[in-house]
């Protein structure tokens, strides 16, 4: 749920322009609720993943008081941004393994 509130507001509401092309992978909140980790992919190279990570960091106190307003929580989880590289570890693997099959069809 906290997944889906953050991800609409960042594409509907969140109007800085560093955060253009996040997307929320995943949120995993601690047992008590009081904080959140959410995985972003960000769209681009490394400065401007850090520039809309800059963005995220910003725009967390507006997000979370959306999310008091959207949950029935008692209080909205402290919210911590990080880059997910999943996709990006995704993509390398599979340039790896093209580049090892390539390399067996020339010999």
């Amino acid at each position: 749920m906290i997944r889906q509130i953050l991800a609409e507001a960042l594409t509907t509401r969140v109007r800085d322009p560093r955060v253009g092309f996040v997307t929320v992978t995943s949120v995993t909140v601690s047992a008590d609720f009081s904080h959140a980790t959410v995985r972003v992919s960000i769209m681009g190279d490394d400065p401007q993943k850090a520039e809309a990570l800059a963005g995220l960091q910003h725009a967390k106190g507006y997000l979370r008081s959306l999310l008091a307003r959207a949950t029935d929580l008692r209080t909205a989880p402290e919210l911590h941004f990080v880059i997910d590289r999943g996709l990006e570890h995704a993509h390398r693997i599979d340039n790896l393994l093209a580049e090892i099959n390539r390399e067996e069809s020339e010999s």
